[in-house]
């Protein structure tokens, strides 16, 4: 009996998800579908994404090993894939000291996610989108806070104490969130008055949380207010530079930092591997993930755009969609092998879990109708075990 070869490319949510539910998919069926798995990914690890705030204010790890969450069964491939050649189902690809190899398959996964927006390169300030800038980030504010502590111009004190989010979606609400605990901490620990380090959201949107109700917004921006940040709408920064914010309307703020959470785009590379993608830059995709005109291939998470077949909502870009679709995808690439009905896409309930800071969260569902939002202790521990279960740390 012919072993099959699927290949998973991408180690990032859906991409750990998908292996995972593979596995327990076809773990009864050895004797019927023999199957050798592969993950393919640039890194040796899988980052946590969702958490690239936290090396920009406490130095954590954010790294797994991906030997730590598949230690076996799984065959890893540190490498970046070139191309897809759906007529041969091959793909070429680049390992991680530079040889190119190629890999039949007979089934292909492609959840190489997406790459966080970043601005120009003239617009000063400092974007997090990486491990390395989120370590800049924490050693620039730390740097700023020493120059503080011996400066005798008051201005120029207040001036290094003050820092701008440029962006409030959940990525920049967090940092903030993040930055108002640890950063006063830091100011306090070098003898600062932490009450006196300033922290400011730009968001250009007229309210917070454009997915849910006005209400949540609202609510979200009181609890941001309670831990010291505030919050500025309709407010575009153009660019920082030497020290300067400078917004659209002409005004312009001192700072100290800089930072920018723009949110996410499709990862450029698949426009480059040989996909079909639509006009905003996803996997074109039919209900049950099959990627158009590729027999054998599927792609779920943020780099597809997967559409509701009975409502027309296309899903979120969050683990929290990617999870699910994983399940519903290992159950779709068996009842396909078996020429079985497959499985076709269900949205995910509306919910959104926020973190804001240690022991503190905003959670809002949407229920037969009703809005019902959570916040403190309670929401705190369902962001943190939202978190931990998204990278597999609670299975």
């Amino acid at each position: 009996m012919k072993t099959l070869t699927c290949v998973v490319i991408g180690a990032g949510y859906a991409g750990i998800h998908t292996v995972k539910e593979i596995r327990k998919r076809f773990k009864d069926q050895v004797n019927k579908h023999p199957l050798r798995l592969v993950l393919i990914d640039g890194n040796a690890f899988h980052l946590r994404k969702v958490l690239m705030f936290r090396p920009a204010v406490t130095n954590e790890d954010i790294r797994i090993p991906l030997t730590k969450l598949f230690p076996d069964e799984v065959e890893l491939v540190q490498a970046m894939v070139l191309n897809i050649n759906a007529v041969e189902k091959k793909l070429v690809y680049v390992n991680d000291v530079g040889a190119e190899h190629e890999m039949n398959y007979d089934m292909l996964v492609v959840t190489v996610g997406s790459v966080i927006r970043q601005p120009d390169s003239d617009q000063g300030g400092i974007a997090l989108t990486s491990l390395e800038s989120a370590q800049k980030i924490r050693s620039a504010w730390l740097s700023n806070l020493q120059q503080a502590a011996s400066e005798s111009n008051a201005r120029e004190r207040e001036r290094l104490m003050h820092i701008a989010i440029v962006g409030a979606g959940i990525s920049g609400v967090e940092t903030a969130a993040e930055l108002a605990y640890y950063a006063r901490r830091d100011g306090e620990r070098l003898g600062l008055d932490p009450q006196a380090i300033r922290i400011e959201l730009y968001n250009a949107h007229d309210r917070l949380f454009l997915d849910g109700p006005a209400k949540v917004g609202m609510k979200l921006e009181r609890l941001l207010q309670d831990i010291g940040i505030n919050t500025l709408h309709n407010k575009r920064i153009i660019k920082e530079e030497d020290g300067v914010i400078w917004l659209s309307d002409g005004e312009k703020r001192s700072v100290g930092l800089c930072i920018w959470t723009l949110g996410l785009l499709p990862n450029p590379m698949i426009q480059t591997i040989g996909l079909p993608v639509i006009s905003d830059g996803h996997v074109r995709v039919d209900v049950s993930y099959r990627v158009s005109d590729m027999p054998g291939v599927y792609s779920i998470g943020d780099c597809a755009k997967i559409v509701d077949p009975l409502n027309g909502h296309v899903d979120g870009k969050t683990c929290k969609e990617a999870i699910p679709q994983a399940a519903r995808l290992a159950k779709i690439m068996l009842a396909d092998l078996e020429g079985r009905q497959a499985p076709v896409h269900e949205s995910y309930m509306n919910l959104y879990s926020i973190g804001l800071g240690p022991g503190k969260g905003l959670t809002w569902v949407n229920k037969w109708g009703i809005d019902f939002v959570i916040t403190g202790k309670l929401s705190w521990k369902i962001k943190e075990y939202t978190w931990d279960a998204a990278s597999m740390l609670t299975t």
